[in-house]
């Protein structure tokens, strides 16, 4: 078997053994094309040719000689350290996947716990998720203008929509995919708690404040009926063509409020970092954090730690008389 054969197999495996979104799936097999394009190069054919010296090989043809955004003016040779890192994060997975799967000798390179693989991965700062200050995120919501939609005003109506899907994003930490596969059926607005499907299938509840429920319900009421062309859609989040959302479009929203208020950085995932670094600071446990996030591990989760003693630092030295003697 050639590797495209491997991968299509490796495709299959992830939609079907391990029930990856489709999203997932394109994800991880996106980041192998830069190793079918190193072996291309190197005229290797065989998964048994690969080596700890081809690997090494291929590292540092990312790092120093792999075109990255070929097609744009931003072209530039060389891969970051941490696109290095994801990139390896993929070749190990796959390369498990043939070792279980029996098509490869056992290699230490590729077991699960070895450091062997990690020696070859230039190590990286781990930079802090950038937040939005409760102000700024205050600010964020006012940018939006409602006025009472009628029957016939579409603009009116995306607004409602748009408050709804900012409130939600700061109210729950949702991920912007978890956001867009919303259904009507995963609303229990009584409860404030919305059904989600996180990474890999999981299921979780995520709890809603009263200003996310309001929101919701006037846009429910006001809003979704105007849009919804089609009558039987179950998303819960439409586009002004009555489908669903897309994360593009929710991205560019997003970005266009934050724009309004001077802010022009601000993207979706930001705001399920403000929403769990606000948790914290405000005395929240690490764990109900990590339930709320739909982290698998609680290490994932304590990146937000360190953002909000970042934060306390701030506070600190602005108001301690003796902070900065």
């Amino acid at each position: 078997m050639n590797i495209k054969d491997h991968l299509a197999d490796y495709r299959v495996h992830l939609t079907l053994e391990r029930n990856l979104s489709v999203h997932t799936v394109r994800n991880y097999l996106s980041d192998l094309k830069p190793f079918t394009e190193f072996l291309s190069n190197e005229s290797i054919n065989s998964i048994d040719e690969i080596n700890r010296i081809v690997i090494r090989a291929y590292v540092s043809w990312l790092m120093s000689g792999r075109k990255t955004k070929p097609t744009t003016k931003s072209s530039k040779v060389g891969h970051e350290r941490t696109s290095i890192n994801r990139l390896m994060v993929a070749l190990r997975s796959f390369f498990r996947y043939l070792t279980k799967e029996g098509r490869i000798a056992p290699n230490s390179l590729w077991k699960k716990g070895s450091r062997q693989s990690r020696t070859l991965i230039p190590k990286t700062e781990r930079k802090l998720p950038r937040t939005l200050d409760q102000v700024e995120v205050s600010a964020l919501l006012q940018s939006v203008k409602i006025r009472k939609p009628s029957a016939t005003d579409l603009n009116s109506a995306i607004q409602y929509r748009d408050l709804a899907i900012l409130e939600l994003l700061y109210a729950t930490g949702l991920r912007i995919s978890e956001l867009c596969s919303l259904k009507i059926e995963d609303l229990k607005n009584k409860h404030r708690t919305l059904r989600v499907i996180g990474k890999g299938a999981k299921q979780r509840d995520v709890i809603m404040g009263e200003p996310g429920r309001q929101a919701l319900e006037v846009y429910l009421k006001e809003s979704r009926p105007l849009l919804a062309s089609v009558s039987k859609i179950k998303a819960l989040f439409l586009n002004k063509f009555g489908y669903q959302l897309s994360k593009r479009s929710i991205q560019s929203m997003v970005r266009k409020y934050g724009l309004s208020t001077n802010n022009s950085r601000v993207h979706p995932h930001m705001l399920r970092h403000s929403f769990a670094t606000h948790l914290l600071d405000g005395g929240a446990d690490l764990r109900v954090v990590q339930e709320l996030l739909g982290h698998s591990s609680p290490t994932t989760t304590q990146i937000y730690t360190h953002v909000s003693l970042s934060q306390s630092r701030k506070i600190y030295e602005k108001a301690h008389p003796r902070a900065s003697t």
